[in-house]
């Protein structure tokens, strides 16, 4: 779903049939003008889906932007949009702005911290498919403002052998093959819990691992035995306290669904002008 789709169906959620307020208070030639602005410090993200909602309302709505897709703001509050336009539309469309806004700030903002807990170690930030239905799109381009990296978009695009997928086969043997042998278009990525598993993902070719779950110390001794022959993903309990020791193990990548699944929606607003 692109932004134009989810901004529709957030429009339609919110509006319906009409803005019963607006409509009755001002009349169609009535203008305003307006600012969005970021009331804590963060990463700008969302201005895309704040130009679409007005856009969608009302063409005739001027919309300015006064910070980049990704800038980071900790002077605040601090304008980041001016709107000029029928105040019809600049009404009806603020609640439906301001939510996609703050929710997408705050994805941003949270990557951004998990990018930086990280700097120099050489690992990658990664999110996850735990993103809100309907807003993936979305949320995993807030997560590259922020400085991370999208994983997969979905189950179409990429191969990822999990753990329920090796119950049901009975474990790795054979299942590169099969997978090479439907899509061999694409790298396998097998999931593992053990060290015992990443040795026969190895064996099998994987050309990565998923390492579910592991502590430090298995973590690092997952990289001393793939030595390079795979790349290798962390993933599971990650947070902002433990991301750095994980990254020191010298795993490649670490994916984090808290970036999207318990992301705080950053405090936006709009301001009326005189």
């Amino acid at each position: 779903m692109n932004v134009a789709e989810v901004v529709r169906a957030a429009l339609a959620e919110d509006v319906g049939p009409g803005d019963v307020t607006a409509d009755a208070l001002f009349s169609p030639g009535v203008a305003a003008r307006a600012e969005i602005r970021l009331k804590e410090a963060g990463v700008v993200c969302g201005l895309d889906a704040v130009e679409e909602v007005f856009a969608q309302l009302d063409q005739s709505v001027r919309f300015e932007r006064l910070a980049a897709e990704g800038e980071r703001i900790d002077a605040v509050p601090a304008a980041i949009a001016r709107l000029e336009g029928p105040a019809r539309a600049l009404l009806t469309g603020e609640r439906t702005a301001l939510n996609l806004l703050g929710r997408l700030c705050g994805v941003a903002t949270l990557t951004r911290s998990f990018v930086d807990a990280v700097e120099g170690t050489g690992a990658v930030i990664l999110d996850t498919r735990k993103t809100t239905p309907g807003l993936r799109a979305l949320e995993k381009e807030a997560v590259r403002c922020g400085g991370g990296r999208n994983h997969r978009l979905g189950l179409h695009d990429a191969i990822l052998v999990k753990d329920n997928h090796l119950a049901l086969l009975g474990g790795i043997d054979g299942a590169v093959e099969r997978l090479r042998a439907a899509r061999p278009d694409l790298p396998v990525e097998i999931e593992a819990d053990t060290l015992d598993q990443v040795r026969e993902a190895l064996a099998a070719g994987a050309e990565r691992i998923l390492l579910d779950n592991m502590p430090p110390a298995g973590l690092a001794e997952a990289v001393r035995l793939a030595a390079g022959r795979a790349t290798l993903e962390a993933s599971g309990g990650v947070s902002l306290q433990t991301v750095r020791e994980i990254a020191e193990t010298g795993v490649d990548f670490i994916s984090a669904g808290a970036l999207t699944h318990s992301a705080r929606a950053l405090d936006v607003s709009m301001e009326v002008l005189p």
